[in-house]
């Protein structure tokens, strides 16, 4: 099978995109899909998980580090870089399988040869401060070559500069980079070591080369930019190489000086060599593929498209700390603040959920280590509770702005309400938290904070709730849905659905708290001013309105008086634009006063509770809204797959699926809201992708004690095998058009009981293989 992403030619105006879709990374940090003489210029990044800065009035953002693999060649004088020589042949390509980039540019020269540079590079999944890369020259003809390679302190910033009182020296043949943050006083330091063991071939072939090699720190043009100076005379036909390593350590890290440490923490790599850090690093990827490799037989597009969007998710999940979450771009650079949105809760975690449950409670725990931020926000809005940040950092107070968008006709801030109306997080996170305790079984989380922190949200909805004495219902007024088009509507259908979950979650979490960690509990529903509300939860939960299925067109309203907004095609309110970038929403944008949306919202809730409706109700929603949805969010197309498939009609979601899985193969995103560049990776919609892949089209539901398999392949696919770890167990499923077989792994600690198309559930023991017949009723 196909593991490569790869392109063969240079296109100048694909340098942002190809940052995004080649970039590499381990949880603890990415590194853009940037070639090695990129500066900030075209955006060259190594962003850093957890650690944000604000500069001035301007708002915080996530720390990107200097750049230790900076390297810039030239031949007979003149420089060999994409940048200022168009080259003969050009090659860039990732491999998925070990997460490898690499890069192969070949040059004329002035004497008419060729020179190839190729490089590759990893970020290690085994060492998690340290990246390594290894370059190679050969030249068809006699030439001077020159390498000039170090450290680049000149960091890309949208609103920095972050790292203050940089320094550069060199230390124990090192060269260490060491600055502290503006706002924090957080020191981050980067340590480069390079190996070039081409000097002894060089001075071998005779006295006739020349051989310089000057390895002090220059920074006589720039006190940010620190270069090795290697010159030799390089024979033709010969393959000359060297190595880098590279380590990078902040103040989060540990105790002691972070300087030290990545000094200490690069030779020891160097130590180590390439070789044996890229085979750790190569062995950490087989067994995180083991858990979340889907294969897809007879359909080689899908197949790649899948298995890039679970890379995506590998190199951003946080596997050493429960801290931090994932960012809505993930770690591709500082675009959204680098702040944690409901994305995480919504679509990312299910696939953790399904392949790796550590890095699933990490998520969760982030959530309850941010309570606090969450508390204040609920109390800045007179509220009660823990009312969750729309942007989320590491504290969990909110970024999000208050005038978030710039209006592209005067220039003027426009004040949005994302802020401020989206209520629905509170009850994503608890939606996050109960699914990580239904997947796990591990309940302790409740006890670790938890269960506060479904008690918190479920307050701070009682407090914003209104109730209404004439209907004699609890509504939710003065809301924004996920469709941020209508802002400031009443009694949105998905805001609605989750808070009455929320509120079940907060009584059912109540009695598994009392029932196993009665001492926790008691200690909890002390600390709460008048006890932790559960009659006034049970109360608003009797009598909360969920909009509800029209009897006669089985059609959901989004919120209160929707059908009564102008209906107009996609089409035609297209042809109303008049700048390529004004924001549709808003108090004036075009699509406020129309059905128009900019994401699935009744179809996501109705994807969410699927049990709770007819497939008939899901298929007139389906054909109702989806017309009306313009997907202006990376988050909307997988939801039309899921449903699609859930209605037994995965031909109709097969091309939202493919939308979905390559928005960050293709580029074709949007790249500005107004006139803010939202620009980098799409986790969401990698987590969208094998949603639609593994939840829809392979039918995979999990309730805690069953899993419940309803597949609907799409007609390209012959067959999808998937990894699942339920209970600490691991499975594998291959679906196929005759049957479904599962085979439980022999060191399995607990049978899972597996049930398809309706069928007995039957349970798979340790190292057994259980077959389920399937009965196909094809598409019509």
């Amino acid at each position: 099978m196909n593991w490569i992403v790869s392109e063969h030619s240079f296109e100048s105006d694909r340098i942002t995109t190809n940052g995004n879709k080649y970039m590499t990374g381990n949880g603890y940090m990415g590194f853009r899909g940037v070639l090695e003489e990129y500066g900030k210029e075209q955006l060259t990044a190594v962003t850093l998980a957890g650690v944000y800065d604000r500069s001035g009035d301007k708002w915080r953002e996530p720390v990107n580090a200097p750049n230790g693999l900076y390297t810039v060649i030239s031949c007979d004088g003149e420089v060999l870089s994409v940048l200022e020589t168009e080259p003969l042949a050009h090659t860039q390509s990732l491999d998925l399988r070990s997460a490898v980039h690499r890069r192969e540019t070949v040059f004329s020269t002035r004497e008419g040869g060729r020179l190839t540079l190729t490089a590759e590079r990893f970020v290690s999944m085994d060492q998690l401060h340290v990246l390594a890369a290894k370059w190679t020259v050969h030249s068809t003809v006699d030439c001077r070559v020159e390498i000039k390679t170090g450290m680049d302190s000149r960091v890309w910033d949208i609103n920095g500069p972050h790292l203050l009182e940089q320094r550069i020296q060199s230390v124990s043949g090192a060269l260490l980079s060491t600055a502290v943050t503006g706002e924090l006083r957080l020191p981050v330091a980067v340590a480069e070591l390079a190996e070039f063991g081409l000097a002894e071939r060089v001075t071998d072939t005779g006295t006739d080369n020349n051989m310089d090699i000057r390895m002090g720190v220059n920074t006589d043009t720039d006190p940010e930019l620190a270069l090795r100076h290697l010159s030799f005379d390089a024979k033709a036909g010969e393959t000359y190489e060297w190595i880098k390593y590279v380590a990078v350590f902040t103040g989060l890290d540990a105790e002691g000086d972070p300087g030290e440490a990545a000094v200490s923490t690069v030779r020891s790599a160097a130590g180590e060599g390439y070789a044996g850090l890229l085979e750790a690093h190569r062995q950490k990827w087989e067994e995180r593929w083991s858990r979340s490799d889907c294969v897809i037989v007879g359909d080689e597009e899908a197949q790649l498209a899948l298995r890039y969007s679970i890379y995506q998710l590998l190199i951003i999940a946080p596997t050493m700390s429960e801290k931090v979450s994932i960012p809505a771009r993930g770690l591709s650079g500082q675009v959204y603040k680098g702040a944690v949105f409901w994305d995480t809760e919504m679509f990312m975690l299910p696939f953790f959920l399904h392949s790796d449950p550590g890095i699933a409670r990490n998520l969760m725990m982030y959530r309850i280590h941010t309570l606090d931020g969450a508390r204040r926000k609920a109390a800045e809005y007179g509220y009660t509770g823990a009312f969750y940040a729309w942007e989320s950092q590491d504290s969990g107070d909110d970024a999000c702005t208050l005038f978030n968008v710039n209006d592209v006709f005067t220039g003027r801030p426009m004040r949005t309400y994302f802020r401020d109306k989206q209520i629905h997080i509170s009850a994503d996170v608890v939606h996050g938290i109960w699914e990580y305790i239904k997947f796990t079984g591990d309940n302790s989380i409740l006890a670790d904070g938890g269960a506060e922190v479904i008690w918190e949200c479920a307050r701070f909805y009682y407090s914003y709730a209104y109730y209404n004495p004439l209907k004699k219902r609890y509504e939710l007024l003065d809301v924004t849905g996920p469709d941020e088009y209508h802002e400031r509507v009443n009694n949105n259908a998905f805001t609605n659905a989750l808070v009455q979950e929320a509120l079940e979650i907060a009584l059912r979490a109540a009695e598994l708290l009392e029932d196993n960690y009665p001492a926790v509990y008691a200690e909890l529903a002390e600390s709460f001013a008048g006890g932790p509300f559960l009659a006034e939860f049970t109360e608003m939960l009797e009598q909360l309105y969920v909009p509800q299925p029209d009897p006669d067109s089985l059609l959901i309203e989004q919120f209160d008086r929707y059908f009564k907004l102008e209906e107009v095609t996609l089409a035609e309110l297209k042809s109303r634009v008049i700048h390529p970038h004004e924001y549709w929403g808003g108090g004036n944008g075009l699509a406020t006063t129309t059905r128009i949306l900019k994401q699935a919202d009744v179809v996501l809730m109705l994807n969410l509770f699927k049990g709770k409706f007819s497939r008939e109700v899901k298929q007139a929603n389906w054909e109702f809204y989806e017309p009306r949805t313009e997907h202006g969010s990376s988050l909307s197309a997988c939801i039309y797959a899921l449903t699609a498939a859930d209605i037994g009609i995965p031909d109709w979601g097969y091309p939202y699926f493919m939308r979905t899985a390559t928005v960050d193969l293709t580029g074709e995103s949007k790249q500005y809201v107004g006139d803010l560049y939202i620009g980098g990776t799409h986790p969401a919609a990698n987590g969208g992708a094998w949603m639609a892949a593994v939840l829809g089209f392979a039918g995979v539901q999990y309730d805690g004690g069953t899993v419940t398999l309803n597949p609907a392949l799409p007609k390209a696919w012959k067959s999808v095998q998937v990894p699942l770890v339920l209970r600490g167990s691991s499975f594998r499923l291959e679906i196929g058009r005759e049957a479904i077989v599962v085979t439980a792994a022999p060191g399995n600690s607990e049978a899972v009981a597996f049930a398809g198309f309706g069928g007995a559930p039957e349970l798979c023991l340790p190292g057994m293989e259980l077959r389920i017949v399937v009965f196909w009723e094809e598409d019509i």
